[in-house]
């Protein structure tokens, strides 16, 4: 089960990294651009992801992901019951989230690929 909490504790160790609570939301950003956001009751978290890959996460565990709500869909974006998340998994999610909206010169320094 991962918690706001561990989240949190993962994304103070990417660079760029900030928190933000908006309209009672939970957000992590790099600059201007959202990468993890958590529902007001956090019992969801929605989190940057491929367009084009998201079709087939959401298939292939529907109990764990599912599709934003129809405004959002243009974004590269999918969410999560994050309580129904191993910390493994959350880490890949999390940190493929920042990767998507940092330099690609940081990921490379951060993550070494």
């Amino acid at each position: 089960m991962v918690t706001v909490a561990d989240v949190r504790a993962l994304a103070r160790t990417l660079p760029r990294t900030t928190e933000h609570v908006i309209r009672d939301r939970i957000k992590f950003r790099v600059g201007a651009i959202v990468y993890v956001a958590f529902s007001r009751d956090e019992r969801t978290m929605g989190f940057g992801y491929p367009k084009e890959q998201r079709d087939g996460l959401v298939a292939a565990e529907p109990e764990v992901f599912f599709l934003p709500g129809a405004a959002d869909l243009r974004f590269n974006w999918v969410c999560c019951h994050p309580e129904r998340l191993d910390h493994d998994q959350m880490t890949e999610l999390v940190t493929e989230a920042w990767r998507m909206v940092v330099p690609k010169f940081l990921a490379r320094q951060r993550l070494g690929d």
